[in-house]
Parts: structure tokens; sequence; C-alpha cells
């Protein structure tokens, strides 16, 4: 099982989001299992047509994934993954 992890801008709207470990083989399947877990956070990660949104990055074991579109990129057994909902403003 894959290790997620989420910055802690997303616990202003999801107070009891911790760390999990989801089931999957790809970053999609890895974020299907987060919003079983936590319904209504891929509102906040995804755009409606299922791409990241620009406002976020997914680093997956140190390197952040290359599929922003269908996030297809393959997800190990073990592997750590960070949901980064960036900050933005002046």
């Amino acid at each position: 099982m894959a290790k997620v992890k989420f910055t802690a801008a997303l616990k202003r709207f999801f107070p009891t989001l911790d760390e999990i470990e989801i089931e999957g083989n790809s970053i999609q399947e890895i974020l299907n299992g987060v919003n079983k877990k936590y319904p209504g956070i891929d509102n906040y990660i995804l755009e409606e047509d299922g791409s990241l949104r620009k406002h976020v990055n997914i680093f997956l074991e140190n390197d952040m994934i290359n599929d922003r579109k269908r996030l297809t990129d393959q997800v190990k057994s073990n592997d750590q993954i960070l949901i980064f909902q960036a900050l933005s403003g002046g």
C-alpha cells in the first residue's frame, strides 16, 4: 500500500485529514481511494475533467508526477505520495 500525506492547507477543509495508506497502481487509483476516505476532497484536488488543478502538486517519492491530465503515473507498493496544495496571494 502507498502512504499518502497531505499538506496542512487541506486540513482547513478536512479537519480529520491525516496520513493514510491506500492501495492502487496509479495516481488516479490512489486519488479514488483518498476520495472514498474523505468524500469531496477530489473537488479541491481535481478539475471537472479529472486533471490535477493548477494550484495542486503531487509528489511521488520526492518527484513531481509527470501526468497531470490523466494521472497515469505508476505507483508501487510502499511508495510515498505527498498531495501539496500551493498557497498564493500577496
